[in-house]
């Protein structure tokens, strides 16, 4: 593996000729390699003259100095500029990535299981609806006593088959009891008590 310094070094000349103006000329001159990992080459600027940075990662300046150490590596580079200009720096700001990705990961995952949970229930919500629709003679309480044991059925099955709950699966969970409630003209608590009783949460 080349030595990171050396590769700068060759590297720093040919990127001042490129570029202009005594703010990127400065940010080029306090700039520090400190890594070069896989693919990635970082280069450190003191926490003291962050604002240099900003010149550093300007889209021309950023792309310029890929182009540029790329050559040299033999290999493509991509430049990461951070603050800091110790081997220590570098290691803080990859267990940030670490824990930034993570969060993001679990923010992904909990939109995808909100939105499954809320596919689930709203299905079953509208299900509910076609099937008192398709009920003859609503106004018999008979008829509506075979709705509602047949709701409390599907909503107890689907209950059970859950994984987890949340929060927002709760509260699709209860649209559907309300559902029931208002269709069948049973009181909520005594649907939702029915249901629990089925899934065995009761």
């Amino acid at each position: 593996m080349p030595d990171i310094a050396e590769v700068w070094s060759e590297a720093l000349p040919q990127i001042k000729q490129a570029v202009t103006g005594v703010g990127v000329w400065t940010a080029l001159n306090a700039a520090q390699p400190v890594a070069m990992e896989d693919d990635v080459f970082v280069l450190g600027v003191d926490p003291r003259s962050s604002e240099l940075a900003g010149h550093l990662k300007l889209a021309a300046t950023h792309r310029l100095m890929e182009q540029v150490l790329t050559r040299i590596a033999g290999r493509q580079l991509n430049v990461r500029v951070i603050s800091g200009t110790e081997a220590e720096d570098w290691e803080t700001v990859k267990r940030r990535d670490a824990e930034a990705k993570r969060l993001h990961e679990q923010a992904l995952q909990k939109a995808r299981s909100e939105l499954e949970a809320r596919t689930s229930w709203d299905s079953i919500y509208e299900q509910l609806g076609r099937s008192f629709a398709a009920i003859a003679n609503k106004s018999l309480p008979q008829n509506r006593a075979r709705f509602y044991h047949n709701s409390v059925q599907l909503l107890a099955d689907i209950r059970r088959k859950q994984e987890s709950t949340d929060e927002f699966s709760e509260r699709n969970f209860a649209r559907c009891i309300e559902r029931v409630s208002q269709l069948s003209e049973v009181p909520s608590v005594i649907v939702a008590l029915y249901v629990l009783q089925l899934a065995d949460e009761a």
